[in-house]
């Protein structure tokens, strides 16, 4: 096992310079509502409804570029409550999360975007939905948890199944 002397010798052995940041790193700055919309369109008569609803529940996920090693991903969350009388509530929301990268790999990269960031701000995001339900005078809604990882690979797989579809289309068939 090394001691304190040991990597401060390795450091000045050349393995990398003084201060030098060459350890990838990649985390969480900062998180904020960028949009949120409520809507409650029959009220107060969707108080009174008795049918059971339909919740309807979509997610999507963004990424930009802030700067080199800020990236904004967005979260976008729709809650559409309908019964067979109308519509008794809809929620919008766009919750997003500053990510700071630094030297990772840009397949490594676009995993954490679209996959571990979407996991870290969800549970925020979806506090954000349960507390606007509640606001609007409904009991909240709790949003069951998502994997954001599954969700990714399935995206991967589905993207690469289409590519080689698309290739598999383009090369000559029959024998010459």
């Amino acid at each position: 096992m090394a001691d304190e002397g040991d990597v401060l010798t390795d450091l000045d052995n050349g393995s990398a310079p003084n201060g030098a940041d060459n350890g990838p790193m990649a985390g969480l700055i900062s998180q904020y509502i960028k949009d949120l919309s409520v809507e409650n369109p029959n009220a107060p008569q969707s108080y009174q409804w008795t049918d059971q609803p339909e919740v309807d529940v979509q997610f999507n996920i963004g990424a930009e570029r802030v700067s080199d090693e800020v990236h904004e991903v967005e979260l976008r969350i729709v809650v559409k409550n309908i019964c067979a009388k109308g519509t008794a509530f809809i929620v919008e929301l766009s919750y997003c999360g500053l990510v700071g990268m630094r030297n990772i790999p840009d397949d490594q990269a676009h995993a954490f975007l679209y996959a571990e960031a979407p996991r870290l701000i969800f549970p925020f995001a979806r506090r954000v939905v349960a507390d606007a339900v509640r606001d609007a005078g409904y009991a909240p809604l709790v949003l069951d948890p998502i994997d954001f990882n599954g969700l990714y690979i399935q995206q991967l797989q589905a993207s690469q199944t289409q590519n080689q579809a698309e290739a598999g289309a383009d090369a000559p068939t029959g024998n010459a």
